[in-house]
């Protein structure tokens, strides 16, 4: 397997929301709307950014106020890593579009 998919497969990193205009607004409409969120795992080299498609049926977003923008949100979906596919598994705190997250390798996830 990839080496920098076992490295966010192995526990949890802290991650940002990412994307070119990481706002609370932008990422409510990327939840609630697109169901497609970028996120970025910081503490890489140069950081790793990425875009998930969600799992509406797996996230729970009953913790968020986005008018208040507080509270925190927990987000599920898919992607591919380098040529790994992998479901990305996040907690993020509307207060500071942060948070920590992970990577769980979907052939891995089949076992």
């Amino acid at each position: 397997m990839n080496e920098l998919v076992q490295r966010l497969a192995a526990e949890k990193h802290p991650v940002i929301v990412g994307g070119s205009r990481p706002t609370l607004e932008e990422f409510k409409k990327r939840v609630e709307e697109l169901e497609y969120v970028f996120l970025t795992f910081t503490e890489t080299r140069g950081g790793t950014d990425l875009g998930v498609r969600l799992d509406k049926k797996a996230c729970d977003l009953s913790q968020a106020d986005f008018q208040q923008g507080k509270g925190n949100l927990h987000l599920e979906g898919t992607l591919t890593l380098n040529y790994v596919p992998v479901r990305c598994v996040a907690d993020i705190d509307l207060s500071t579009l942060s948070g920590s997250g992970r990577l769980i390798p979907l052939e891995e996830a089949r076992i």
